[in-house]
């Protein structure tokens, strides 16, 4: 796995400090983006937390998610969560080091009081220390938030005094742009009350280190999800129960848990968003298909990073963004002078950078911009890679619907359309069926043909 070193610097670690008038929950943040640019520590939020101890446990369960492996899960794994100010909700944002797992707690305007939310991102800073506090939040207790360093910090610090170097997996960043394209096909298929939703979640028990339970599948009912001995259509799929284990430290707070999937065929495992309902809050955990298979390999922005008629879109629509909490396509479309179904697309390639998210409760993107390398998900990526380095070496001929590629082995590969689908003889499309994304066979045919059309 391509690994690149990355510092986090934090004036200082985050604290929970408790007093007889109230607790302050200090979470600092390391170098991040916001409107007026990059500054070293911004400020996000100061004041009340309406509903503290559900806070606290949601905070908690994006922490345990940064720090899990679901999948080969003896190796280390941790890396300090993303923090978003969108204006009128803050978002932390966490991925598992297997890559199978984004989480995602939205802070909305009804849990925080007293205090004007800031617009940008950074990470922030999760110790040892704080998590241990965070379990001891009580329900009465008054919590003053504060998301970034106080002036005071800054002013007798003058700069930087923690820092953490940290490993930035160049798959954990494309698993932050495909959860998103994924999110983005998903509906609304169930909705638990809290009851229902307490004794379906602790029904599964805690992976303990076990090795990770393969996709089970449950029908929609009137109270909930029945469980189904076979993969039916219109089923939910849930893959790998025990990825669910980080909702255990919220269910005493939730009033319902909503599960969002595909229109699966009910032949194959399928990812799915399951969203806990909490007082002014929701945190979502979107898993990918199967424990052993991380969102960075769907090949689900594939399309949109081969396209350079996107790249010009994207930029455009890039600098319209103001980190709107909710992005309105056709507002976008009108003020770009594009069609909705571009202004999709380039905001397909602008996630596989970071710079916006998909929120499947709101079935709407989000402006935010991850604090690493925009271009290592391109860059890296074997796929897109592989598909240039053929069409760079000529090896892709075109004959009408059929395109012929020549690998680097000497084997010749048939791609055909069928239905604005390409399909290859190769064996990468014999086992996914397109299931994830195109092959790089494809993926070069699709490049010539947008060359020679151009």
């Amino acid at each position: 796995m391509t690994r690149s070193s990355g510092a986090l610097a934090y004036a200082r670690s985050s604290a929970f400090e408790a007093s007889t008038d109230g607790s302050l929950l200090g979470l600092e943040t390391s170098r991040g983006a916001t409107p007026s640019g990059f500054q070293d520590h911004p400020r996000f939020f100061s004041g009340f937390l309406t509903s503290p101890q559900a806070a606290a446990a949601g905070l908690l369960s994006v922490a345990d998610i940064a720090a899990a492996r679901y999948y080969r899960p003896r190796l280390p794994a941790w890396l300090d969560p993303v923090v978003t100010g969108n204006g009128d909700r803050l978002r932390f944002e966490s991925f598992s080091g297997c890559c199978g797992v984004y989480a995602r707690l939205d802070v909305l305007a009804d849990a925080l009081d007293g205090g004007e939310i800031g617009h940008g991102t950074s990470n922030f800073d999760v110790n040892n220390p704080l998590r241990e506090a965070l379990t001891r939040v009580g329900p009465r207790d008054p919590v003053h938030l504060r998301v970034g360093p106080d002036e005071l910090a800054v002013t007798a610090l003058g700069g930087a005094v923690v820092e953490k170097k940290v490993p930035l997996p160049d798959r954990w960043l494309r698993g932050f742009a495909e959860a998103q394209a994924i999110a983005a096909k998903f509906d609304l298929r169930a909705e638990l009350p809290a009851s229902e939703a307490v004794r379906f979640l602790r029904s599964f028990p805690r992976s303990g280190g076990r090795e990770p339970r393969g996709p089970v599948w449950f029908v929609p009912a009137r109270q909930g999800l029945r469980p189904t001995t076979c993969p039916a259509p219109g089923a939910v799929c849930l893959p790998g129960p025990e990825r669910l284990a980080a909702f255990h430290r919220v269910l005493r707070h939730a009033t319902a848990l909503r599960v969002y999937g595909p229109a699966g065929d009910g032949r194959a495992a399928t990812a799915s968003a399951w969203e806990a309902v909490l007082p002014g809050m929701r945190l979502t955990l979107t898993l990918s298909p199967d424990p052993a298979r991380g969102f960075s390999g769907e090949g689900g922005v594939l399309e949109a990073l081969a396209d350079d008629e996107t790249v010009q879109d994207a930029e455009l629509v890039a600098v319209l963004l103001a980190w709107e909490p909710r992005i309105d396509v056709s507002a976008l479309a009108a003020a770009c002078g594009l069609t909705t179904a571009r202004v999709r697309s380039a905001l397909m390639r602008l996630a596989t950078s970071g710079r916006v998210g998909y929120d499947t409760a709101e079935a709407a993107y989000f402006h935010r911009q991850l604090p690493y390398d925009s271009g290592l998900a391109e860059r890296h990526n074997p796929r897109l890679r592989h598909a240039r380095a053929l069409l760079s070496a000529g090896a892709v001929t075109l004959d009408g619907a059929m395109g012929t590629v020549t690998a680097e082995d000497g084997h010749t590969h048939r791609v055909r359309e069928d239905a604005g689908v390409l399909r290859c003889s190769c064996l990468w499309w014999a086992r996914y069926r397109g299931g994830r994304g195109p092959c790089k066979h494809a993926l070069a045919v699709r490049m010539a043909r947008r060359e020679r059309n151009s």
